[in-house]
């Protein structure tokens, strides 16, 4: 365990330089879900009715949604060209624990996409966003961000890890940022037509989207957060075996 942990700070401390080195990745990152907050709240927030005093309060959990499937894809653009230039090879050579290099990967994601939803949150109040929630229920939503990110990091490691050029390594990820306008992030889902409500309703984005907002405003959270909890595992199991497969074969 020490071993690994050693050889994890490794990779982790190589991946942090490279996002460091090029703070233009986050930047670019927290431009787009601040874009879509400021369009949606002075233009279109006066034309949606959410039952919610600030339409701020209501859209900023999908906006941070966003802000992550956006970041997640310079994980699957970074671990391509590792692939590319052969650094797994070079890595296979060395006495290290293989999969450290897939998890320094995972943990810069988690931190880039931390500073990403800070940024966001300042503006975000700003804005004139509020919340009177306590600690834990701030705890809670770092959680479920948490989990959300280390699912779709997996998933774009798999992209990463698959892609035969570096469009479709980062591709993927527009599917992913189109999910939150096909659920609760910006109008409640029974104003949708059946069919849409239907699918709006039974996708992880709903689900979590619905929980983070309950816990800042103070709501009963119900059973969202179970159901957020299950989609971020069950996301996370599978690709990561899928993952874990890929690399070997490299």
């Amino acid at each position: 365990m020490v071993y690994y942990l050693r050889d994890l700070n490794v990779m982790l401390g190589r991946s942090l330089k490279h996002i460091f080195r090029s703070m233009d990745t986050i930047i670019t990152v927290t431009i787009m879900p601040i874009s879509f907050m400021l369009l949606f709240v002075y233009v279109f927030g006066g034309a949606i009715q959410t039952g919610t005093e600030r339409y701020i309060n209501y859209l900023l959990p999908g906006i941070l949604l966003i802000a992550i499937a956006s970041g997640i894809a310079y994980v699957s653009y970074r671990l391509f060209l590792d692939k590319q230039r052969g650094i797994f090879e070079r890595f296979h050579s060395m006495p290290i624990a293989k999969s450290t290099v897939l998890w320094g990967h995972v943990m810069t994601s988690m931190v880039s996409n931390s500073i990403s939803v800070v940024v966001i949150l300042l503006v975000a109040l700003i804005m004139g966003f509020r919340s009177s929630t306590g600690i834990l229920a701030w705890l809670g939503v770092a959680g479920i961000l948490g989990m959300f990110t280390v699912a779709l990091t997996w998933v774009a490691v798999v992209a990463g890890l698959s892609a035969k050029s570096v469009d479709g390594a980062s591709a993927f990820s527009y599917s992913i940022i189109f999910l939150p306008f096909i659920s609760s992030a910006f109008v409640p889902t029974d104003t949708m037509p059946k069919a849409v409500r239907i699918f709006a309703e039974n996708q992880p984005v709903t689900a979590i989207v619905d929980a983070i907002r309950n816990l800042l405003s103070n709501q009963p959270i119900g059973d969202n957060i179970y159901i957020a909890i299950v989609w971020c595992l069950a996301i996370t199991i599978i690709a990561f075996g899928f993952a874990m497969r890929i690399y070997k074969k490299i």
